[in-house]
C-alpha cells in the first residue's frame, strides 16, 4: 500500500545557519521534486520571514521548523535563566512557524544536544520534572499561535533524557498537553530502538513528523536500514505527514563537528537530495 505522505530536505544538507543566502537553495529543492523544505532555526534573527515566505510561495514549496538546542538553550539546566533562553529563542520559533504555516516546531527541545552523562536516579528525576514542567510552559506558548510541538528522541551519544520512542511516550504522558507530539529520525532509531516497527507503533497517532537518512546518516537506500520496518510502521499508524530527509555537510565546520560527520559522506550534496528522494519516492509508493 502507497503511503500517502508528502517529502521534504532539511537546508542542513548544504547549509548552516539558515538565512537569506539559504534561500537560494529553494528553486533546486523544488526542481528535485520535494514538496516541502525544513528549516533549522539556529539564529532565529537571521531569518528574514517575509523573504521566506515569498521564496516558498513562488517555488511551491512549503516549510517545516526545526530548532536547535545548543548548551544554552537547556529546559533541564540546574539554572533557570538558561530555560528562560530557551522559552524566548521557541517563542521566535513559533513566530517564525506560525508566519509560515508550518503547523509545528520540532527538535529535542527537553534538553541541550549533548548533554549526556551519567547521573544519579535522584537527579534525573529533577531533570526530568524540569523538562514536563518546562514543556508544559511551552505547549501553553505553542497553542497561542495554534502550533503544536514535535518532540524528537536522540541517540545515547547526543542526551541522556529521551533515547527510546517509550521515554518519549512517557514524557509526551507526563506533559499531559493536546500541544505535545512525536518526531522519529531514524538516524537514532537505528542505534536505540531493537525494533523500528515497533518504536513508530508505540508513539502511534502522536507521530507527526518524521527525518530519515541512512544509519550512517548517508543517502537513503544505500545503507543498512530496515525500510520495510519503516513502511510496516508507518501504514500501522495511518502516518500522512512528512517525511524529511536530514543530514549535514561536512564543508560546515562547526556544524559538521558538533554531528561528528568527519568525512564527506557522498560524492555530492546534490546528488544525496536528488538519489535519496528518488528511493524514497519508490519505497513509499510500493
Amino acid at each position: 500500500m502507497a503511503l500517502d505522505v508528502k517529502f521534504g530536505v532539511s537546508t542542513w544538507l548544504w547549509t548552516s545557519p539558515f538565512n537569506s543566502e539559504a534561500i537560494k537553495l529553494f528553486p533546486k529543492i523544488k526542481e528535485y521534486g520535494y514538496d516541502k523544505v525544513e528549516i533549522p532555526v539556529e539564529d532565529p534573527s537571521l531569518i528574514k520571514v517575509d523573504e521566506v515566505k515569498k521564496a516558498l510561495a513562488d517555488h511551491g514549496l512549503e516549510a517545516v521548523i526545526c530548532g536547535a538546542f545548543g548548551p544554552s538553550r537547556d529546559l533541564t539546566h540546574d539554572d533557570p535563566v538558561y530555560h528562560q533562553v530557551c522559552f524566548d529563542y521557541l517563542d521566535q520559533c513559533f513566530d517564525i512557524a506560525a508566519e509560515l504555516g508550518s503547523g509545528f516546531v520540532a527538535g529535542p527541545m527537553y534538553s541541550a544536544v549533548g548533554k549526556a552523562r551519567l547521573v544519579s536516579a535522584e537527579q534525573k528525576k529533577i531533570e526530568w520534572d524540569r523538562a514536563v514542567s518546562n514543556l508544559r510552559k511551552v505547549c501553553e506558548r505553542a497553542r497561542v499561535q495554534g502550533l503544536e510541538i514535535a518532540l524528537e528522541t536522540l541517540n545515547r551519544f547526543e542526551t541522556d533524557l529521551i533515547n527510546t520512542a517509550e521515554e518519549l511516550m512517557q514524557l509526551i504522558t507526563d506533559i499531559n498537553q493536546p500541544e505535545a507530539k512525536a518526531l522519529l529520525d531514524g538516524f537514532h532509531l537505528n542505534i536505540e530502538e531493537p525494533s523500528i516497527e515497533q518504536a513508530i507503533r508505540t508513539v502511534g497517532s502522536k507521530l507527526i513528523h518524521v527525518q530519515v537518512s541512512e544509519n550512517y546518516r548517508g543517502t537513503p537506500g544505500t545503507g543498512q536500514t530496515n525500510w520495510e520496518a519503516w513502511k510496516r510502521g508507518l501504514e500501522a499508524v495511518n502516518y500522512s505527514g512528512t517525511i524529511s530527509i536530514e543530514s549535514f555537510t561536512p564543508e560546515v565546520k562547526e556544524l559538521a563537528g558538533a554531528v561528528c560527520i568527519w568525512k564527506p559522506l557522498v560524492p555530492s550534496q546534490d546528488g544525496f537530495a536528488k538519489e535519496g528522494l528518488g528511493f524514497l519516492r519508490k519505497w513509499a509508493s510500493k
